[in-house]
């Protein structure tokens, strides 16, 4: 749980050009899943996994927010755009 808080910290708190790439995330994301499990990529599965393991549970929009976040994590960390089948 420590580090979902400390995901949803970073996304909240991360420098200006990291909150624009997660904001244009974030809409391109609306446009695509709402109320819908049909779009859903690993990343989404995988933390919904991890929900129901430890009984917790986070709205739609907080898991898109997490997911795109560690996206983002990764490929400013890498230099690698992440396939769209894991996390889009």
């Amino acid at each position: 749980m420590d580090f979902l808080k400390k995901a949803e910290g970073m996304m909240n708190n991360g420098g200006s050009s990291n909150n624009q790439a997660n904001q244009q995330g974030a809409v391109q994301g609306q446009g695509q899943a709402v109320g819908s499990n049909q779009n859903e990529d690993y990343g989404d599965k995988g933390l919904d996994f991890i929900e129901k393991k430890t009984g917790h549970t986070m709205g739609r929009d907080t898991n898109e927010k997490i997911t795109d976040g560690v996206r983002g994590m990764y490929e400013k960390a890498t230099g690698k755009s992440v396939d769209a089948k894991y996390s889009n």
